[in-house]
């Protein structure tokens, strides 16, 4: 793992001593749910984008088609 170093405020350091919040896991936790969303909204453009490029090239009937004959297989 890497560390990474921040200053606060001395308040906030002495709220979390007073709730003792374990620094280290709510920060690791709180970057990993960020991370998690930026990627998210990241994969939600691409398809946007993806989508507008496809629009009209693709047969809804083809896919419907498709679809059902994989789920028979399955």
């Amino acid at each position: 793992m890497s560390v990474i170093t921040i200053r606060v405020a001395k308040e906030v350091k002495e709220k979390l001593m007073k709730y003792n919040i374990n620094v280290s896991e709510t920060v690791r936790e709180l970057l990993d749910k960020y991370i998690s969303e930026l990627e998210s909204r990241d994969l939600a453009e691409r398809l946007e984008l993806l989508k507008k490029r496809l629009s009209g090239k693709i047969d809804p009937k083809l896919v419907a088609k498709l679809v059902r004959e994989d789920r028979e297989i399955h």
